[in-house]
């Protein structure tokens, strides 16, 4: 019987680590059935002619639980080769769910067809939509916290603290990867931690993981990392650190002393991963990271507006840009921008990260890469929600040769695989789910830019999901073909 599709002459990255080898991958029903010598015919065949094929990337940080719901060809990730992520980043997703009840400003989680309570719900509205890609999901304490206590700057009661773990123990069950924080977010940021610890212990009888947007990742860096591993030890759960940096010129170089704390801690046998993105500016919901009583000139001075949706002619301009042609100094213009009436939906990119820092990141054997990208297409989205693969190809791998390919491979596909339970994928091997990459080694990069962000990458010929083509020669398919995961189970 002939395989359904068959991709010849390839330059195998089975995803491993191991050195590449040349042959052929066979597919059928979805599961690759052949990989070396695919005898016979399939009813597709390709001819790689030495292009690289590895399994498909995975993002393991992003925000697009909305996205599955508003854009659900994805194609802004499956352009990058991504065939898998993992979503309810920092605290924020989109469960618990109350539907027609906003929980947050600005919240791009959530849509008018909320209609789910739990994750249940939420990967059944996915799935009738036909996803391009995989979803693995965490559930969020900010979502958790506002759903129960709301947005109030106090403590749990016991009940409340009580009701939180039931409903992150329900979505432990119903197969999310772990729990995440965002604890520089409100309403993250008014929770102690005891109040994390204990939801955090929800996951302990699931084997899952304490994911978490740290309370600090500038001056304070190396006691917000402590605060994080003492979370994960105290639970129970092993620990995976979010877009680790040291943010602000005075705190660059720090990544080192926090990874020396991290191997430390791995050491006396606690098991801790990172992620990061390629960039070195980052991006999230401007009113987060302000106080209009005593504004910080330095760091705005640093900031890029993605969206404005109240004034789109400020998208894409520096902060002083902005007020030179207004004629207000730094702070007056952080402030006018987010006193309009849809201020707190602005979303922003401020340029805080040390590229030094990216390479001893990416020289970390326990760092994947995770695009923290914020699906807000109205408006000028950072470059990474666009190019944050390719990038770490053709950039990192190919130019500076901060790391091998294979081991570059190995971050993107079976390391997060393994770590955040998506069985039977993360490797080119018999019997797992054909999610592939075919791509020019030699010419894959990004081409999103700051200033022109949604612009998809380039060398990257093929994408497979499911064993179904998803995206060929730049050409999205439809095919419609992505899972709703659920840790450590077969889809």
């Amino acid at each position: 019987m002939p395989a359904d599709l068959v991709i010849r002459n390839a330059r195998i990255i089975d995803g491993s680590g191991g050195p590449s080898f040349q042959g052929d991958v066979a597919v059928t029903d979805g599961r690759i059935v052949a990989v070396g010598n695919a005898a016979g015919t399939g009813g597709r065949e390709v001819d790689a002619r030495g292009q690289v094929l590895s399994p498909g990337f995975v993002d393991t940080h992003s925000h697009d639980d909305g996205a599955f719901i508003r854009y659900p060809g994805m194609e802004f990730k499956l352009a990058q080769g991504v065939t898998s992520e993992v979503s309810g980043n920092c605290g924020s997703s989109t469960i618990p769910n109350e539907p027609g009840r906003k929980f947050m400003p600005g919240d791009l989680a959530s849509s008018k067809s909320a209609n789910w309570t739990d994750l249940n719900g939420y990967f059944a509205a996915c799935m009738a939509l036909k996803p391009a890609i995989n979803n693995m999901m965490l559930v969020g304490h900010n979502r958790v916290r506002a759903y129960v206590i709301g947005r109030e700057d106090r403590q749990a009661t016991a009940a409340e603290l009580s009701e939180m773990r039931a409903h992150v123990a329900k979505a432990m069950e119903q197969g999310a990867c772990g729990f995440s924080t965002g604890l520089i977010y409100e309403p993250g940021r008014f929770a102690n931690t005891h109040e994390v610890v204990s939801l955090a212990e929800e996951c302990a009888p699931y084997g899952g993981l304490y994911a978490t947007h740290m309370r600090n990742e500038g001056d304070k860096l190396l006691e917000a990392v402590e605060e994080a591993l003492t979370i994960a030890r105290s639970a129970g759960i092993g620990l995976h650190i979010s877009h680790h940096k040291a943010a602000g010129k005075r705190n660059w170089g720090r990544v080192k002393e926090s990874l020396a704390r991290v191997h430390r801690a791995e050491e006396e046998g606690l098991s801790v991963t990172l992620d990061i993105y390629p960039y070195t500016a980052g991006s999230g919901p401007m009113w987060q990271y302000v106080n209009l009583e005593r504004i910080d000139v330095e760091w705005a001075t640093h900031v890029m507006i993605n969206s404005c949706p109240d004034d789109t002619t400020l998208e894409g301009k520096m902060i002083p840009e902005i007020g030179e042609e207004k004629g207000w100094d730094v702070a007056e213009t952080v402030r006018r921008v987010l006193s309009t009436p849809r201020g707190q939906n602005v979303i922003c990119t401020h340029f805080i990260i040390d590229e030094t820092d990216i390479e001893t990141n990416l020289r970390d054997p326990r760092v994947m890469i995770g695009s923290d990208g914020i699906p807000d297409l109205n408006g000028r989205p950072h470059p990474r929600l666009f190019g944050t693969m390719p990038r770490v190809l053709g950039e990192y791998v190919r130019e500076r040769k901060i790391l091998p390919l294979e081991e570059a491979i190995r971050r993107m596909t079976s390391l997060p695989c393994e770590r955040f339970g998506l069985a039977g994928r993360g490797l080119v091997k018999e019997g797992y789910w054909a999610d592939l990459v075919l791509f020019d080694p030699l010419t894959v990069r990004d081409t999103a830019t700051y200033k022109d962000p949604k612009q998809e990458p380039v060398g990257i010929a093929m994408v497979v999901v499911n064993g179904a083509i998803a995206c060929e020669n730049g050409a999205h398919t439809g095919a419609g073909s992505g899972r709703m995961l659920r840790y450590r189970q077969e889809a």
